[in-house]
């Protein structure tokens, strides 16, 4: 059972999503601070002096922290972006590489092994 598991986690994908994780997890934190730390105080300087993360509504002893959830939807918004954006540029490289012709030598066994097939068929007519 430990063989098995210890072959799970040494698939390249399984490796790939951990590190994938971490990545996304702190570009989050990241975002999230930009969000609070920057833009959101703009924001609120702009709006004329407005604390989004103090806004809220008490109904009875329940208190709606809107604010909060504004800043939430905000970080969303700029994480969603920016993963768009990586993931474009991602793409895009991929792309490149996979239509890079292939390497001279490569073309060249090609064409030299196409010119003995097509001798090879001229010879059995």
């Amino acid at each position: 059972m430990l063989k098995e598991f210890r072959e799970f986690v040494s698939r390249g994908n399984v490796v790939d999503l951990a590190v994938a994780l971490v990545m996304g997890a702190a570009f989050g934190a990241i975002v999230t601070s930009l969000v609070d730390n920057i833009i959101m105080p703009m924001v609120g300087v702009l709006m004329g002096g407005v604390d989004f993360s103090t806004l809220s509504i008490t109904i009875g002893n329940a208190v709606i922290a809107y604010g909060m959830f504004i800043q939430a939807i905000v970080n969303f918004f700029f994480i969603s972006v920016a993963m768009f954006f990586l993931v474009k540029a991602a793409n895009t490289m991929m792309r490149k590489k996979a239509e890079a012709p292939p390497p001279p030598a490569v073309r060249d066994e090609v064409k030299l092994l196409t010119e003995i097939r097509d001798l090879l068929t001229a010879q059995r007519k």
